[in-house]
């Protein structure tokens, strides 16, 4: 019982602490490699798994800063802050739809349900700076797995098409394993393009 109880606590002790560690080095990394790669030509979609965006949301501190990496497998958010693949790229009519951790991998989105209406959040590319503004708080809209009308090109209206740039961002709605996501909309409200 007891070896049965250590292993157990080194498995908790591993889920919360050491993926937190290894995501925090890949995240870093990620980020060294992406600002490499923004010196050269940037290509028109990013690679699965690679990171193509920086985030960053001044709520969270003048330090926070997480690359967003193409897809949102289990490796993907291992690495950074996913993007669905199915969804507009930052800056472009219709949805950006984002997706990170509340816990474990480095928990990039463990304050996402501190977040209100207003807030800011910040995407950086190789050619540009976007800003969004939220419409909600993400406390307030609690969605199943199967809810996928969030990442629609318009929220909710899946026949409508996109005239404004729009951005989504989930995670778990409980710290705890939890199969509901919280979601969060927001609006382009600034565009810095890089010289």
């Amino acid at each position: 019982m007891t070896v049965l109880g250590l292993g157990l606590l080194g498995w908790v002790g591993w889920q919360y602490f050491g993926t937190g560690l290894t995501a925090n080095h890949n995240m870093a990394e990620a980020e060294k490699v992406l600002r490499e790669q923004w010196k050269a030509p940037a290509q028109v979609k990013p690679s699965t798994g690679a990171p193509f965006a920086l985030l960053r949301i001044p709520k969270f501190g003048t330090d926070w800063q997480k690359p967003i990496v193409q897809g949102v497998d289990k490796d993907d958010l291992a690495r950074g802050i996913g993007h669905y693949p199915q969804t507009q790229l930052p800056g472009r009519p219709g949805n950006f739809a984002i997706a990170g951790h509340r816990v474990t991998h480095g928990s990039p989105f463990r304050k996402l349900l501190d977040l209100r209406k207003g807030d800011q959040v910040i995407v950086e590319t190789a050619d540009a700076i976007y800003t969004y503004t939220l419409d909600n708080s993400p406390r307030d809209l609690t969605v199943t797995p199967s809810a996928t009308w969030v990442l629609d090109p318009v929220p909710g209206k899946p026949h409508q098409t996109p005239t404004t740039a729009t951005i989504t961002l989930t995670t778990c709605q409980d710290l705890f394993h939890s199969p509901d996501r919280s979601v969060t909309f927001g609006h382009l409200t600034r565009t810095i393009r890089k010289s």
